[in-house]
């Protein structure tokens, strides 16, 4: 792994070299190495109770750059049902003390049923999106991350929809229901 990333580095050091031969001022698009590739978003429940970064967390958030952990923005929203009404609460997330790793706290009412939209964005068009379901009890009953195939088999993020969130807020309340 340290050598893909070496390798990776001196590869984007060229470029710049080379821009900069062919007379390419930093901060050109020439000499800003593009990143390629799509982020990817994992959750972390339970979180583990012997870090500290952890405390008080209901999950953790991960984000990555292919395999590497990265310390993309990350943001969301929980969608609930509360009552027979929708309601929508913006969350925060706590930055740990690892690269690309966040602290979410509980901060949606223990009433209701909620579903978790939270994104690890690499660019404004370029995100992952994390769907986490919560159960009647409270728990975390379902994580979804949409993704499409890529022409080379592997999976890449797919754009997740107002549709793609009710569908889970009802999948959600009809489980809370029974």
């Amino acid at each position: 792994m340290l050598h893909r990333h070496l390798a990776r580095t001196i590869a984007a050091l060229a470029l710049v070299a080379t821009s900069a031969a062919l007379g390419a001022r930093p901060g050109d698009a020439a000499t800003t190495p593009a990143v390629l590739g799509p982020p990817w978003i994992s959750i972390e429940y339970p979180v583990n109770p012997y870090d500290n970064d952890a405390r008080g967390a209901y999950l953790m958030v991960h984000a990555f750059h292919h395999q590497l952990p990265t310390g993309f923005p990350v943001e969301g929203r929980a969608e609930g049902l509360v009552a027979g009404a929708r309601k929508t609460v913006t969350l925060e997330f706590r930055a740990t003390s690892k690269s690309g790793v966040y602290a979410l706290t509980q901060q949606w009412p223990k009433e209701g049923s909620w579903v978790l939209v939270i994104d690890a964005k690499q660019g404004e068009n370029d995100r992952a999106t994390a769907l986490v379901e919560i159960g009647k009890d409270g728990r975390l009953s379902g994580v979804r991350v949409p993704t499409r195939p890529m022409n080379n088999g592997y999976p890449v993020p797919a754009g997740v929809t107002a549709a793609d969130v009710d569908a889970a807020l009802l999948r959600v309340s009809r489980t809370a229901a029974n």
